[in-house]
């Protein structure tokens, strides 16, 4: 099924702290040259970044404001000019989104999507837009990663170049919300444009559960009851198959910067192990095998919750068929005689309700075993994609433990030989 992910991130020279040591920041040239799949010279470092031989970039291209200078379509131009703009040794030269791509489309109809995206949520407001399509490539992981990357200038494009101040107001939280939900309805409208059933939602299980019930839907609200995987990037990947068991740290966040008045530092600490409880892989081998538990119990409760409504409706089938044997002349209704007419009306008038209410009540489960029917279609097909899910983590975690169970071996082969 369509996944919906859009993330974004500033790129900026501020070091970052990766497991305990700190590393520079990002180079705008050779973000660019890495996601394009191309060789760029970066003139300020009087370095060349070439990934002309990097395999998955399947599409690339710079779009740009009308009427804005010609030049800003050269990539190796656009990015060491905004190097040359940024003249702090912490600024931030450019604004990127990770966008992942329904797996049902063609890859035409993949580059329509973004490119339209791309044009009316970024382009119209004036940025400059370096975008990069890459398709899965062998043992990277999943084999429907299928992603779109987007580089963004933090100025405004026009005739002379790029606007000499920054546009603060493409840093609002609520503009990002706004390009959250809008990427979730372009990629809908191209799944139905290409006749697909799926579609994608980008907000939480939680709220899509809420929204659900709020509507009466119970069947979506049953398919949403479960716990959110958690994203395992290409990086966790690569220290699973490299011979070091991988394991999740506490980091700081926020601001390097103390705010005035402040007598701390105002960065946050992300206590990472206690949420993946060791390392991302293993978590979510985890929720993966969480949910597939709770999913066969309920398979298996909701199973025995329909064998108790077919009991049911048998006994109401049964009490239809009597009162109308009943009402032509069974012997619970065969009267003599000297009867008066009225209490034969009578009585016919009280089988005719009785036989009213087991329709109604057949009518009623009939609803009920329809609805629990979807449920379980419904929970059959997402544990399915689950065990599959499951399947291919596990390969990542055998993958790594034999290397680890490798490296384990010849460390204690080598305390076991070194002498006292």
């Amino acid at each position: 099924m369509a996944i919906y992910h859009f993330s974004g991130q500033i790129l900026g020279r501020k070091p970052k702290v990766v497991n305990g040591a700190l590393r520079p920041g990002s180079k705008a040239v050779a973000a660019a040259a890495y996601r394009a799949g191309e060789k760029l010279r970066d003139h300020g470092k009087d370095q060349t970044h070439d990934y002309s031989n990097r395999r998955g970039v399947v599409y690339s291209e710079i779009l740009t404001p009308p009427g804005s200078a010609p030049w800003l379509t050269d990539r190796e131009t656009l990015w060491n000019t905004v190097e040359a703009l940024e003249t702090r040794k912490d600024a931030q030269l450019a604004r990127e989104f990770n966008m992942a791509l329904p797996h049902e489309l063609s890859q035409e109809d993949r580059i329509e999507l973004v490119r339209d995206f791309v044009e009316k949520q970024f382009v119209a407001r004036g940025m400059v837009a370096d975008l990069a399509l890459h398709d899965p490539v062998k043992d990277s992981g999943s084999a429907k990663n299928y992603h779109a990357h987007v580089m963004l200038t933090l100025r405004r494009a026009t005739r002379e170049g790029l606007d000499p101040v920054k546009t603060r107001e493409w840093n609002s939280k609520e503009l990002l919300q706004v390009w959250r939900a809008e990427w979730a309805v372009a990629c809908n409208r191209a799944l139905e444009r290409a006749g697909k059933k799926v579609r994608v939602d980008h907000r939480t299980l939680e709220a899509q559960r809420d929204w659900a019930r709020s509507i009466g839907d119970m069947v979506a609200a049953e398919r949403l009851a479960r716990k959110p995987e958690t994203h395992v990037g290409p990086k966790a990947r690569r220290v699973a198959q490299r011979t070091q068991r991988p394991r999740s740290e506490v980091r700081m966040t926020g601001p390097y910067r103390k705010p005035k008045g402040a007598t701390t530092s105002a960065r946050r600490q992300r206590n990472y192990p206690a949420t993946d409880q060791g390392s991302r892989l293993s978590w979510l081998e985890q929720v993966l095998v969480g949910n597939d538990k709770k999913l066969k119990q309920d398979l298996i409760n909701i199973n025995r919750r329909c064998d108790r409504l077919r009991r049911k409706m048998d006994y109401w089938e049964r009490r239809i068929t009597f009162k109308l044997e009943g009402l032509h002349g069974g012997k619970k209704f065969r009267f003599d005689r000297w009867k008066a007419a009225e209490e034969e009306k009578a009585r016919k008038a009280e089988a005719a309700r009785i036989e009213a209410h087991a329709r109604k009540r057949r009518e009623q489960l009939q609803g009920m075993l329809r609805m629990l029917e979807q449920i379980i279609a419904g929970k059959a097909r997402t544990r399915e994609d689950g065990l599959v899910r499951q399947r291919e983590v596990e390969g990542w975690l055998r993958e790594a433990g034999r290397d680890w169970r490798e490296r384990d071996g010849r460390e204690r082969g080598g305390r076991e030989r070194k002498p006292k």
